[in-house]
C-alpha cells in the first residue's frame, strides 16, 4: 500500500515537471513558435508527422527536423542545471 505521503510527493513532482514543461514551451515559442506548435500538435495532439507537416504547411522533413531540436531544446531547458542558470538558446 502506498502511504499518503509518498503520493503527494509524487504529485508535487509531477506538478512541478509539468509547470516546468509550461514554462519552457512558452520561451521555445517566443523562439520559434513553429517549433513549439510542432511540440503541441505531436505530443498533445497525438498528430502524425504528416499532418503536423500538412496543418503548417510544410514537409514532413522539416516537421521532423524541428520535432527533434525541440525534444532536445526542451529536454536541456527543463533539466534542473538550466533552470538554475541559464535558459537555452536554439539554433
Amino acid at each position: 500500500m502506498i502511504r499518503l505521503e509518498e503520493a503527494a510527493t509524487v504529485v508535487l513532482k509531477q506538478a512541478a515537471d509539468l509547470v516546468a514543461l509550461d514554462d519552457a514551451l512558452s520561451e521555445l515559442a517566443a523562439i520559434d513558435p513553429r517549433k513549439s506548435q510542432i511540440v503541441e500538435m505531436r505530443y498533445f495532439g497525438g498528430m502524425s508527422v504528416e499532418e503536423t507537416a500538412e496543418v503548417l504547411g510544410v514537409s514532413p522533413v522539416t516537421v521532423m527536423r524541428d520535432w527533434s531540436t525541440a525534444k532536445a531544446w526542451l529536454l536541456r531547458a527543463m533539466s534542473p542545471d538550466v533552470r538554475a542558470k541559464e535558459k537555452p538558446l536554439i539554433t
